[in-house]
């Protein structure tokens, strides 16, 4: 029996690749095979994922702070994880931001390292940002932007969000009141025309490009390509011929919501499963869908929810002991 652990992060308790691990733990302990893929949708973890951090540069933070921002540079190929430049956890959340100051001008000083290096492929990682600049403050940190035409360009997200409605959709999350809100939206609305005359790339009608408070949208105005996270990372990983040689599909992430299958990673594996017809269960922290008919609807079966299981306490302090024991209660579950 072969399987493949193919999961992401649980935020905040495990990295995808400990949550992998956990789960071949499980299979040792069944005499299975396991390939232990861990994933993400390209936002936060997704560069751990990629390789992990091989360079650090120090960079103006969110709040105009020096921050030091791990990266990756290999082969000719970075990888930018833009929270660890402009993220909301460098400022110490919501509380501690700057809704209106908050700048993406570190995330754009690690593309311009990248290209001083000779990068030929850029891959830009977006989520948990601080900022709603509509990426102004990257595009100009980037010196002679005409560079990126020669490299492979790539921004990785998870959303669908068009680029005025950043604003209203996630400045909130980011400690914008309703006055700070209006203001960004105004905001961004000029910077739609600032883009379209100065770089000739109407921003407004592109899906995804409100991603990271518009961060996505300055960087397609740059050349830069938006591609969905999970896909990108699917393809790195080689995620389609690794399942085509699994028996069964282990998928999971911390929180299964209605999100997860909106380019997230535990949609996207039971979509690939599905197409290749594999069957998949799921290890999740918890499940969050109080519909009973959603319930049925959306849930892989067999599915371990370990916060129903084991309290939310214990799944909290010891995620990987009640990943592993619910792994093998799904592995003697899909092979009993």
């Amino acid at each position: 029996m072969r399987v493949l652990a193919a999961v992401d992060k649980f935020k905040g308790t495990a990295s995808a690749a400990d949550v992998a691990r956990a789960i071949g733990h499980a299979c040792w302990e069944l005499g299975f095979e396991c390939d232990e893929v861990a994933l993400a949708d390209g936002g936060e973890g997704t560069l751990d994922v990629l390789g992990g951090p091989n360079r650090e540069n120090t960079v103006t933070g969110p709040l105009g702070d020096p921050v030091v921002a791990a990266w990756r540079f290999h082969q000719g190929t970075a990888v930018i994880e833009m929270a660890r430049a402009s993220g909301l956890t460098l400022v110490g959340g919501r509380e501690h931001n700057d809704p209106i100051a908050a700048s993406t001008t570190g995330t754009g000083e690690l593309i311009d390292r990248a290209l001083d290096l000779g990068a030929e492929r850029i891959i830009v990682c977006l989520g948990g940002s601080a900022t709603t600049d509509g990426g102004l403050g990257a595009v100009r940190a980037i010196h002679a932007p005409a560079r990126l035409k020669g490299v492979e360009f790539l921004i990785a997200c998870d959303v669908t969000t068009r680029f005025v409605d950043a604003a209203s959709v996630f400045a909130p999350q980011k400690g914008a009141t309703s006055s700070q809100i209006r203001l960004l939206t105004g905001r961004l609305e000029r910077l739609v025309q600032m883009y379209k005359e100065n770089l000739g790339v109407d921003v407004s009608d592109i899906e995804g490009a409100g991603a990271a408070g518009g961060l996505a949208g300055g960087l397609v105005a740059l050349g830069g390509k938006l591609i969905p996270g999970f896909e990108l990372v699917a393809d790195e990983v080689n995620l389609e011929s690794r399942m085509k040689a699994a028996d069964i599909v282990i998928t999971g992430e911390g929180c299964l919501d209605h999100t997860s299958y909106d380019g997230k990673v535990i949609g996207g594996v039971m979509e690939a499963a599905t197409r290749l017809n594999k069957r998949v269960g799921a290890i999740v922290g918890r499940v969050d869908l109080d519909d009973e008919l959603d319930r049925e609807l959306m849930l892989p079966s067999p599915i371990a929810d370990i916060s129903a299981l084991n309290g939310v306490e214990r799944a909290m302090n010891e995620p990987l002991w009640c990943i592993e024991h619910a792994a093998l209660d799904v592995l003697r579950a899909m092979t009993s």
